[in-house]
């Protein structure tokens, strides 16, 4: 049995996910933020290098490793590794799961001209089902899940930075997003609130092209008296909820504002309650469906 010495108070982050979901950007931003990183390493290999590592007497507290199907057989290992991590208790990893949309995973594989892994010879699609349905257990194990389908390689490295980017002994970060119903649900949310209720303003021929951000917009939004009756309801809420997330143990927290086209009202409560937030804890802004200007 390894010991547990040093071992127990390492931050050990496994990355996986699918194929083309960002494991590449994710590991650099891991390794921008000084944790040592490791790509592809065979799940075999999982206790051999913490053994490794601690023996080592190097000081590698913060360690971040991709695991995916490039492993081939060996990635079928990882389940039984963690459990042996479990019943060992040498170290408590978390899990970073990227994903995405079929679609996305297509259209990057073929701006890439790559085969999937699981299909070197056959269509991505292929590969990308059946490469979900080994997934499945592994994704419900997951601390974190991110869906990568309408983040840029920027996004990705943003939400990573303000996820791990501490010692994980005092940041606490207060994602605010704002999203678009006719583009999806955001899969990351810990929080969705529907302002579609209230008056929109894509119905104002000249507030139309404007967003959230323009104070024509966030004017007509913030006047009405149902917006300010909800901003006092949530306020209470929110002041109450965050400080207990962050007691249980959170390091984010992602609230979400949709309307329907993720332009208008959403844009402007997310702004609204970002400056609330921002003066207590560290907040991170996120309009994913501002530039689609379609619909209010």
């Amino acid at each position: 049995m390894i010991e547990t010495q040093r071992t127990q108070d390492a931050e050990f982050v496994i990355i996986t996910g699918m194929s083309g979901a960002g494991k590449t950007v994710a590991i650099q931003s891991f390794e921008d933020l000084g944790f040592f990183c490791i790509d592809n390493l065979p799940p075999a290999l999982l206790m051999t290098f913490l053994k490794l590592m601690k023996e080592s007497g190097k000081d590698m507290n913060r360690i971040a490793a991709v695991m995916d199907m490039r492993g081939g057989d060996l990635f079928d290992s990882l389940i039984g590794a963690l459990d042996e991590l479990a019943r060992q208790n040498v170290v408590s990893p978390k899990i970073l799961f990227l994903e995405a949309d079929d679609e996305t995973l297509v259209r990057r594989y073929k701006e890439t001209r790559r085969s999937h892994p699981l299909a070197p010879e056959g269509l991505p699609l292929e590969g990308i089902a059946r490469e979900r349905l080994l997934l499945s257990e592994l994704k419900g194990r997951a601390q974190f899940l991110y869906n990568t389908s309408k983040l840029k390689p920027k996004g990705l490295r943003e939400k990573i930075q303000a996820e791990f980017s501490s010692d994980g002994k005092s940041t606490f970060t207060v994602n605010v997003m704002s999203f678009g119903y006719k583009h999806g649900m955001p899969i990351d949310a810990d929080l969705v609130f529907d302002v579609r209720f209230l008056p929109n303003p894509y119905y104002i021929e000249e507030l139309r092209s404007k967003t959230g951000l323009e104070s024509e917009v966030s004017g007509y939004v913030l006047k009405w008296p149902e917006t300010q009756v909800l901003i006092a309801k949530l306020a209470d809420l929110l002041t109450y909820m965050i400080p207990q997330y962050k007691r249980e143990g959170k390091r984010q927290l992602v609230i979400a504002f949709g309307c329907t086209g993720g332009q208008h009202r959403s844009v402007t409560l997310t702004q609204h309650f970002a400056n609330m937030f921002q003066e207590d804890y560290q907040t991170v802004i996120t309009h994913r469906d501002i530039n689609n200007h379609r619909e209010g």
